[in-house]
């Protein structure tokens, strides 16, 4: 079942501004220790590469915030959304906080909340789109990637794909 779907298209050039501009305040204020980490080993291919890393997890914060439906109100902020990388490579999201209370709430009983996140860019554009669904939790993603196995008010996503049906 889903329960939510989002998607953001960003102006890379816009994040680059911003970070221009503002600095550690702003970089602070919107990204995790781990998604600042993962943005500055792009450092040597310079500013513009940084700002594309940090553009898709600004456009991933974005259409997270639709897919749950409240925007960044109601409790939700920039840094209870959180990009990272399953062991497989894949980002996901990890949702604390208010993000992790909201996705709670719109989890229905008894199943279980995938959050399912691609990004992609082509400067100077970037886009994420993000679908929220709930699934009983036999066939729930390995417990590294299903709402139920992370800390109370965490989720962190992306369930393994379907079998292809004959």
């Amino acid at each position: 079942m889903i329960l939510g779907i989002g998607n953001d298209l960003v102006d890379i050039r816009r994040i680059e501004q911003a970070i221009a501009r503002y600095g550690e305040r702003f970089l602070d204020r919107l990204f995790t220790p781990v998604e600042r980490e993962r943005a500055e080993r792009r450092r040597p291919a310079g500013a513009a590469a940084v700002a594309a890393v940090y553009a898709k997890r600004f456009a991933a914060k974005e259409a997270c915030a639709k897919a749950l439906g409240t925007g960044f109100r109601e409790g939700v902020f920039w840094r209870d959304l959180g990009v990272i990388n399953s062991a497989d490579g894949r980002p996901t999201l990890q949702l604390t906080g208010g993000a992790g209370r909201r996705l709670a709430t719109l989890t229905p009983p008894g199943l279980d909340a995938v959050v399912h996140l691609t990004l992609t860019d082509e400067p100077p554009m970037a886009q994420a789109v993000v679908v929220i669904e709930a699934v009983s939790a036999c066939s729930a993603a390995p417990p590294a990637a299903s709402a139920s196995a992370s800390p109370p008010g965490s989720a962190s996503a992306s369930a393994p794909l379907p079998k292809r049906l004959p």
